[in-house]
């Protein structure tokens, strides 16, 4: 499979994208504050790929003492990849859903291996619900989600700031 959905589904091009979602413009060294944990070249290497997929663009340099500083944002044609997943088979699906659990997993993992860990104030949970909503409904739904999301998701790093994960996941039930 050779999609754009597989490339953003590596977990630093994740984190990555992530990070620019909300029509943010950022240079490395603002990458690397939000990402501390992915090694430079590392972030050099994965931006690189996401520029050749054509999921990320450069929007600005500025010439700083003999080296270019760049500026990434997402690619406004690809800022959602729903066309690419529609191409996508049953087993094709199943590998990206896999994928996107065991980076959700390796995120816990690494939570959970910390020297102190403190999941009330952390405020680690997780959740399953069954709610029953038409399709307007679940429109109405999504779109109030998207208002909260909206309220915090531009929120700068600071030192009161913890980084937190948001995971959402809809899955109709099978019909019977």
């Amino acid at each position: 499979m050779n999609s754009k959905a597989k490339l953003i589904l590596h977990p630093v091009r994740m984190k990555i994208v992530q990070t620019l979602i909300g029509r943010k413009e950022l240079n490395v060294q603002q990458i690397q504050a939000r990402l501390t944990e992915v090694p430079q070249a590392t972030l050099y290497r994965h931006l690189n790929k996401l520029l050749e997929g054509n999921v990320i663009q450069v929007v600005k340099e500025n010439q700083i003492r003999g080296t270019v500083e760049k500026f990434y944002a997402l690619n406004e044609q690809e800022q959602s990849a729903t066309g690419d997943i529609q191409k996508l088979n049953r087993d094709e699906h199943l590998h990206l859903f896999l994928t996107f659990m065991t980076h959700i997993l390796g995120q816990y993992e690494a939570y959970l291996q910390q020297d102190e860990i403190d999941l009330v104030k952390d405020g680690v949970s997780f959740r399953q619900a069954m709610i029953y909503l038409s399709d307007q409904e679940f429109q109405e739904f999504i779109a109030e989600m998207s208002e909260v999301f909206l309220k915090v998701i531009n929120n700068e790093p600071s030192n009161e700031r913890k980084a937190r994960n948001i995971s959402t996941i809809f899955i109709p039930d099978a019909k019977k």
